[in-house]
């Protein structure tokens, strides 16, 4: 196993203790604690919180900050994927191999387990436990508020539904995945910049980045979508043609939305290469989106 893929295992497992003893602190009569740990502990790479560590690593950012930063987001990304599943949405039964929480659970259990991991991301970047000024929290929540919600993460979904059996341009395409996937990588690396205290303008450089590593993420996503192994994938693939999708790879073809891909990693490791060797763990994080599987 390299040192990357033994880092990228070791920040999942510290992202998962820190969610786990979180929600040993919540009130135990809670009855939606296990259907939220369902959704939550789904056997995921927790890759958004690996993004806001190894864009913490450029600025020497405190470990454990970025840890904890990285819950919150793993709780946002949950919540959409319980609610991606759902019979309104994209209606899947499987995920990472096992049952969708609605499947498990029951709708109405798994709309109010995805709201409360929702919320919860909010509660913990205010915890006492995230030990950073109170002015740069109030930075945090306010950039995941609109990165998640309906200029960012959620108006993407709706867009990726409303596109669904249309004729849209490829410019219209590019922005639903922007904000349906890129704005909360945007988040994951702005993140790291706010605690480090940066300008605006290299936090925005940063959220620039993150946004262009999410697109590429959705990219890669949608290859593996249409070539994938659903034994691997843990889920039916071949579902965006047969729902109508649009995407870079229905409207282009795979050799430009590869080329894309490809284009927009060229671009991010030119931003890069100022900050030398502490921006290498964040572009091996761009080879791995790129080559991954699942």
């Amino acid at each position: 196993m390299s040192i990357f893929k033994r880092n990228l295992k070791k920040i999942s497992a510290d992202s998962e203790k820190f969610l786990k003893n979180f929600l040993k602190r919540q009130p135990i009569n809670s009855k939606l604690i296990t259907p939220m740990k369902y959704g939550l502990f789904s056997g995921g790479k927790n890759f958004r919180t690996s993004i806001v560590v190894n864009t913490g690593k450029i600025f020497k950012v405190n470990y454990k900050k970025l840890i904890i930063i990285g819950a919150a987001v793993e709780c946002i990304h949950s919540y959409s994927l319980i609610h991606d599943d759902l019979p309104c949405m994209d209606d899947d039964e499987i995920r990472r191999g096992k049952m969708t929480t609605h499947k498990k659970f029951g709708e109405s259990t798994a709309v109010l387990a995805g709201n409360s991991l929702l919320t919860l991301a909010f509660e913990i970047l205010s915890s006492h436990q995230l030990k950073v000024k109170n002015n740069l929290k109030i930075n945090l929540i306010k950039s995941l508020a609109i990165s998640s919600g309906h200029l960012g993460m959620a108006g993407g979904q709706f867009l990726d539904l409303f596109f669904e059996h249309k004729k849209i341009s490829k410019n219209s395409i590019i922005n639903m995945q922007c904000m349906k996937t890129g704005m909360l990588f945007g988040f994951c690396c702005e993140a790291a910049a706010i605690v480090a205290n940066l300008s605006n303008s290299d936090r925005n450089k940063f959220y620039e980045i993150g946004k262009e590593i999410g697109i590429i993420y959705q990219i890669a996503d949608d290859f593996i979508d249409l070539t994938g192994n659903k034994k691997i994938v843990g889920k039916p693939t071949q579902k965006d043609n047969k729902m109508g999708k649009s995407t870079l790879l229905n409207f282009s073809g795979k050799d430009y939305a590869n080329s894309y891909a490809q284009n927009l990693k060229k671009k991010i490791i030119n931003k890069l290469k100022k900050y030398g060797k502490n921006s290498n763990d964040l572009i091996q994080s761009i080879e791995f989106i790129l080559n991954r599987k699942k």
